[in-house]
């Protein structure tokens, strides 16, 4: 048999983990039987990123959004690959020339979670407590909810971090739950933390899957497995995104959520340190043209908070 689609993402254990689910979807709807089938079918080429090098700093020290994608999009632009599987939430919202988004994996739980050894919520953590991240965006809302907690940075992959805590470097982190459950690890969180409380990155919990532009096949290939919903969500969260010129310099909280044909998005932008924030929470109906219905949405949202958050926008570090 040969390849179908070659696929490619970065090498951590979460990014295969999100290639194997993606080749396994794929193979089901083909009727391939069988794990050697399925990976000769689709092949998955593993591929260290930037990010993937730099664990010594946070990301905006070292560039921003993007660090975790460029290595990947290029072995797209060189045929190497013929589908890159990203989390989406570390994906810019412009795409380089040549790559498009063919869509996305139905989305997991984008909730955070704790991970502690003995709290299950934030407020339950012990006065002064060390919490380690690498996020802006939780590190301004641990500040926002818990000023005295002391924020440090802490990078690595989900194993890494977890074991940080284990050790008893930091009182605890936080977590994407989707990661932990995609890792068959979700028992590790102490705690499972509500949007209301903490709202997740924009298109948190998302996998999305990119091609070259015009690569006709390679999106007829992936069409049984995309999910209309999940593109609904992301276009409103994404475009509230790009209305705030969002970075990792930019501490930016988006979630977009659907019942029946009614679309609620809320969507948050802190200072760093927490002191100050501008929120919005609307919700309206869909209609008939749900994709740009969507992002319209979350473009004004952005953009009105934009306009009241003019210092913050600028703020670079």
């Amino acid at each position: 048999m040969q390849p179908i689609l070659k696929l490619g993402s970065r090498g951590s254990p979460l990014a295969l983990a999100q290639s194997r689910l993606t080749r396994a979807l794929l193979a089901k709807h083909r009727g391939i039987a069988g794990a050697d089938a399925a990976k000769t079918a689709f092949p998955i080429t593993r591929i260290t990123t930037t990010g993937d090098r730099i664990t010594d700093r946070r990301l905006i020290d070292a560039g921003g959004k993007g660090l975790f994608t460029k290595e990947v999009e290029q072995a797209l632009l060189d045929g190497d690959i013929d589908v890159a599987v990203h989390s989406m939430k570390d994906m810019p919202v412009v795409q380089p020339g040549g790559l498009m988004l063919a869509g996305f994996l139905p989305r997991e739980d984008p909730r955070e979670a704790l991970i502690s050894k003995g709290a299950a919520t934030l407020q339950a953590l012990p006065e002064g407590a060390r919490i380690g991240t690498a996020s802006l965006r939780r590190q301004a809302q641990i500040q926002q909810i818990r000023p005295d907690c002391v924020v440090q940075t802490l990078r690595g992959n989900v194993g890494t971090r977890l074991e940080k805590i284990g050790n008893g470097d930091f009182d605890a982190t936080f977590l994407a739950y989707a990661g932990l459950k995609r890792l068959g690890l979700a028992d590790k969180a102490s705690g499972i933390i509500e949007a209301d409380e903490m709202l997740p990155a924009p298109a948190q919990g998302a996998i999305g899957l990119q091609v070259r532009e015009g690569d006709a096949a390679a999106v007829q290939a992936l069409m049984s497995i995309l999910c209309a919903q999940t593109a609904i969500r992301l276009s409103a969260e994404r475009a509230f995104l790009a209305a705030l010129d969002g970075s990792c310099r930019t501490p930016i909280a988006a979630l977009a959520e659907i019942n029946g044909e009614t679309l609620r998005f809320r969507g948050a932008v802190y200072t760093p340190d927490g002191t100050k924030s501008w929120a919005c929470d609307v919700t309206m109906v869909l209609g008939q043209h749900p994709l740009k219905s969507a992002a319209n949405l979350g473009e004004k949202e952005g953009k009105a908070i934009a306009a009241l958050a003019k210092d913050l926008i600028r703020w670079d570090g």
